[in-house]
Order: structure tokens, then sequence, then C-alpha cells
């Protein structure tokens, strides 16, 4: 057995940078993302499918949420009950436990 199979995370390709992925070739817009996988649509099939649809680019432009303190106040309300709901589902853990217990002493287990 090698120091490299002993020692895990050591082996051959440790401590190497990894190798940059080579840029797709062809043009490409501004701000459209690099085509990942075998399976993904090309910038020109993007592109003519958003023309078909109307819009002037594949991609939809972002920007600054005009209300920003509502949308941080329905955060917050979600946060408490996913919160609550967690708890609940914890205590009621213990709450069928002890129930359970008390049952079986009762019954002279």
């Amino acid at each position: 057995m090698t120091s490299a199979e002993a020692e895990p995370g050591r082996g051959p390709a440790a401590g190497r940078e990894p190798e940059p992925r080579p840029e797709p070739e062809g043009p490409r817009e501004a701000g459209s993302p690099a085509r990942h996988g075998p399976l993904a649509p090309s910038l020109d099939e993007r592109a003519a499918a958003a023309r078909a649809r109307g819009l002037s680019s594949p991609d939809i432009a972002g920007g600054r949420d005009p209300d920003p303190e509502t949308g941080l106040r329905e955060e917050r309300f979600y946060g408490r009950l996913l919160l609550v709901m967690v708890l609940v589902i914890v205590l009621a853990g213990f709450v069928l436990g002890i129930v359970a217990t008390i049952v079986d002493l009762a019954r002279g287990g």
C-alpha cells in the first residue's frame, strides 16, 4: 500500500489547482451563462426561443426590489413559523415518549 492510499486526501492530485474549463466557442452575449452539459441549449437556441416569445434577450433582467420591507416581513413570518413547527415536532416526541412510559408503568410493565 502506498502512502497516497494510506492517507485520505493525499492522492496524486492533492495540493494541485484544478484545471480551468475551456470556454465555449462561438458568440456569447453579455450576461448570459456559459453552456453547461451536453443537453443545455446553445446561446443561439435560447436567443431564438426568446425572440419567438417576444423578448429582446434570453435572460430576464433582474433589479432591485421596489418594496424590500414587504419581502423581509414575509421572510421573518415564515422563519418564525418554521421555528415553531420544528419545536412542536421535537416537543411532541418528548411528550409521546413520556406518555408511553407512563402507560407502560401503569400496566405493570
